[in-house]
């Protein structure tokens, strides 16, 4: 079974950037899709960026060009990096998982971390 783990949130100053980590075990990536997504009270859950288990990558349109998702194989984690914050940045950030090595949108996952908190203040 797949597990996930988020780290990486903190206080970040506006316009600064971010760079959350969701390490795996279990199972390796290349068999998965990888989802970030955030979520802050009184709001849907929204994607953030995915990548599937091919490398095919895709971002949800509040963060396109500001974020950035890769995969370093060895440590079978995946990284999520973002520039420009801004106060409506800040959210819990989870990593999922999709069994699928193509698939790359933000809907049925599985598999959830625990969520890392990053908050955009001065």
């Amino acid at each position: 079974q797949l597990h996930l783990a988020e780290s990486g949130g903190g206080l970040v100053q506006p316009g600064g950037s971010l760079s959350l980590s969701c390490v795996a075990s279990g199972s390796s990536l290349d068999s998965w899709a990888i989802a970030w997504f955030r979520q802050v009270p009184g709001k849907e859950r929204e994607g953030v960026a995915c990548m599937a288990g091919n490398g095919r990558t895709n971002y949800g349109d509040s963060v396109k060009g500001r974020a950035s998702i890769a995969r370093n194989n060895g440590e079978n984690t995946v990284h999520l990096q973002m520039s420009d914050l801004n106060p409506e940045d800040t959210a819990v950030y989870y990593c999922a998982g999709g069994k699928s090595s193509w698939y790359c949108g933000f809907d049925e996952y599985d598999i959830w971390g625990q969520g890392t908190r990053v908050t955009v203040s001065a």
